[in-house]
């Protein structure tokens, strides 16, 4: 699903309007009635009891078509038997084109507006407006330059300041929040609940200002979904089970192991086999069709023991028990390489200089799919030429920030502040795939396109996860070894954090560990599937 900003937003419309022969008051019309029937099937339903009339909706519209919209939805839920009270916050010869069509048609059914356009009036009839259970937030859409002033920003803040009253259902997007980037510009609205409309802003994806989205879902309101999907200027993407329906999920029954691939995962080190065992196990989980983990002499043994579906490798090891590069000698890994499907390096390796060198030798000599994490990162800072010179169909690297801050000679804190176009410029310079963990993953293409991962949550910032991830990731791609890489990167990014949801439900996030995810892995797989099957057009739900 494409994320837009909000010129690209304009410009969709535009087309739309062009092409599909829907014309500006219809997407109006469209939005209105989807905002009233979300409300109705998603807001009403889970009001707490207050003793209030059942639906006491409070209504604010600007003077834009972010407020047309929400005049539309407030006729619609007129002629269903709901009385929402609505307040317009400007004069009424300020509406305009759409937005004043909007206004008379509610006229029309015998609604009311209430005109508020000074603070002082705002002030004498705030508590009695928002004294209700619901409130609409229409005031201001995607066209916002600059921080809200005088009216609105009083408004936004009082609004703010009671939100423990009542729900708060934004349309479009909060009002004041950016629509083009996660940075805030100042006052916004704090909602509960937010339906945007064809396609999710950036402002409604990356903090901060997504933590004051609420859940987020996305109504179509006429766009042909190939008028997006065909935009090569349209890179960035919202990651959403329809991705996946593109890959064959169900198994056929005359399927056998061999059908879906051999990682060869290569990992741990003394006193870290867990890295390995983790890995491992999360590719088994992923559906990997056989795993074997190839560590240093010392840790195989502990290796073996813990998954029994494991097949496990000694290599030769160093002093300090890390795998040494003369692993590589004699054609001895190659052998081992062979008959892989796909191979991963890096969990728990160390930074022994001589494990380093192993890892340089394999990313220069194996032509087969790559996966580097961790300390096979850490093993190409000042060696990323190595990379363009790979003759291999796939290579993924899988930085933290603090890992891409290391291989660019930057800072975590810089990484963070342009985590998209870091990931991207990388992808593309280097013609790799990175997948930059983090709040929102990232899986960027060589291509230039950017996937955004909704699922996970902060109880997964503990030890592990990113060994369990990497081995998902090396267990999907063996699967589907011919599919588009982004997509099955996506799928891998995507499982390891809903289970990571699935297991906080469980465990809370406090407590939350590696092992908790990939028993969780099942039921994320189980829940997608069914995702998939059911997925009918309408709205999507994204984030919550």
């Amino acid at each position: 699903m494409k994320i837009l900003t909000a010129d690209e937003m304009r410009r969709i419309d535009r087309l739309t309007v062009e092409r599909a022969e829907v014309s500006f008051p219809q997407l109006m019309e469209a939005a209105g009635r989807q905002l009233a029937d979300f409300l109705q099937r998603e807001i009403l339903p889970n009001l707490r009891d207050t003793g209030k009339a059942p639906a006491h909706i409070s209504i604010l519209c600007g003077k834009g078509n972010n407020g047309g919209d929400a005049l539309v939805a407030a006729r619609h839920l007129r002629e269903r038997g709901l009385e929402p009270r609505v307040i317009l916050l400007a004069s009424v010869e300020a509406l305009k084109g759409d937005a004043r069509a909007s206004y008379d048609a509610y006229l029309k059914v015998g609604g009311k507006v209430e005109a508020i356009s000074s603070m002082p009036e705002w002030k004498r009839r705030c508590e009695s407006v928002l004294d209700c259970e619901v409130v609409v937030d229409g005031l201001l859409g995607t066209g916002l330059a600059g921080p809200v002033e005088g009216l609105l920003a009083g408004v936004i803040a009082d609004v703010n300041a009671r939100r423990g009253r009542y729900r708060v259902l934004a349309v479009d997007i909060p009002s004041g929040l950016a629509s083009d980037t996660g940075e805030a510009l100042g006052e916004s609205i704090e909602a509960d609940a937010t339906l945007t409309f064809t396609a999710p802003k950036r402002g409604l994806i990356f903090p901060p200002n997504c933590l004051r989205v609420g859940r987020l879902a996305v109504a179509p309101i006429g766009t042909p979904e190939e008028l997006l999907a065909g935009d090569s200027d349209l890179w960035l993407n919202l990651i959403v089970p329809r991705q996946f329906s593109r890959l064959s999920l169900r198994r056929q029954p005359t399927a056998h192991k061999g059908d879906f691939g051999h990682v060869l995962l290569v990992a741990g080190s003394r006193g870290k086999s867990g890295a390995a065992v983790l890995g491992g196990w999360a590719a088994l989980r992923a559906g990997a069709g056989l795993v074997t983990v190839a560590t240093s002499a010392s840790a195989q043994p502990l290796v073996a023991a813990q998954v029994p579906e494991l097949m496990t490798e000694a290599l030769v090891e160093t002093e300090a028990g890390t795998i040494s590069r003369r692993a590589v000698d004699y054609g001895t890994f190659d052998q081992l390489a062979e008959d892989k499907s796909v191979i991963a390096l890096g969990p728990g390796l160390s930074m022994h200089p001589e494990t380093a060198q192993f890892v340089r030798s394999v990313v220069e000599r194996l032509e087969k799919p790559l996966v580097l994490d961790a300390d096979a990162l850490n093993a190409l800072v000042g060696q990323l030429e190595s990379l363009r010179k790979r003759r291999a169909p796939l290579t993924v690297l899988t930085p933290h920030p603090g890992e891409m801050a290391r291989l660019l000679g930057s800072t975590s804190a810089e990484v963070q502040r342009q985590r998209v176009e870091v990931a991207q410029n990388f992808a593309r310079s280097y013609g790799v795939f990175v997948i930059l963990k983090g709040f929102r993953t990232l899986v960027a293409t060589p291509a230039g396109q950017v996937y955004v991962n909704p699922t996970g949550n902060p109880g997964m910032a503990a030890a592990g996860m990113g060994d369990v991830l990497t081995g998902l990731i090396a267990g999907v791609l063996a699967q589907w070894p011919t599919a588009p890489a982004e997509d099955v990167l996506s799928l891998a990014v995507y499982l390891h954090g809903r289970a990571g949801d699935l297991a906080a439900q469980a465990q809370g996030e406090q407590a939350l560990m590696a092992t908790d995810v990939i028993e969780a892995l099942p039921q994320s797989w189980m829940e997608l599937q069914q995702a998939i099957e059911r997925d009918r057009p309408g709205v999507t739900y994204l984030l919550s």
